[in-house]
């Protein structure tokens, strides 16, 4: 577990040693404290935030692509950023029309996104590579952070 645990503080820790990558992250965490103060139940203006949240990241992940030096296309990268950007479309439309599609709900659920967008964007934007350890780091976390800012943030999300 230990492992897991230093896997997890590099991918958290990484953007921030990196002045390049903190202007696109620091958005994504400000929208991670701000869902989180709000209701836990999923309806359209948290659609709009998840689409939100979903087409930033993809764009600071595509960003790179269009420098002087752009890195190199890796499968694994296009195909999380492709999947972000079709989630990030039908979540924002979806919010905006007040319609979700069928199954579709869960887009209204902008907790689960940007915990996602946080801990993949040292490896979407190319400073560190996707790896199994790092996937299964990603997992592992989830339901512990996400009860640590449920709970931790209750007395703020209570308030009227």
């Amino acid at each position: 577990m230990e492992t897991y645990w230093s896997v997890f503080v590099t991918l958290i820790v990484t953007p921030f040693r990196h002045i390049a990558l903190v202007w696109g992250i620091v958005p994504i965490y400000f929208g991670l404290l701000l869902n989180e103060t709000t209701s836990d139940k999923a309806n359209f203006r948290t659609a709009i935030q998840t689409g939100f949240s979903f087409l930033w990241g993809a764009a600071q992940w595509i960003y790179p692509y269009f420098t002087p030096d752009p890195p190199r296309v890796k499968p694994e990268n296009l195909l999380v950023t492709l999947l972000v950007v079709a989630f990030g479309l039908t979540a924002l439309v979806s919010g905006v029309r007040k319609r979700f599609p069928k199954y579709g709900r869960f887009l209204g659920h902008t907790r689960f996104a940007n915990y996602f967008m946080i801990t993949a964007f040292p490896m979407q934007t190319h400073w560190l590579d996707w790896t199994g350890t790092r996937l299964a780091a990603i997992v592992i976390f989830a339901v512990p952070i996400w009860l640590a800012l449920h709970f931790g943030l209750m007395p703020i999300r209570g308030r009227k």
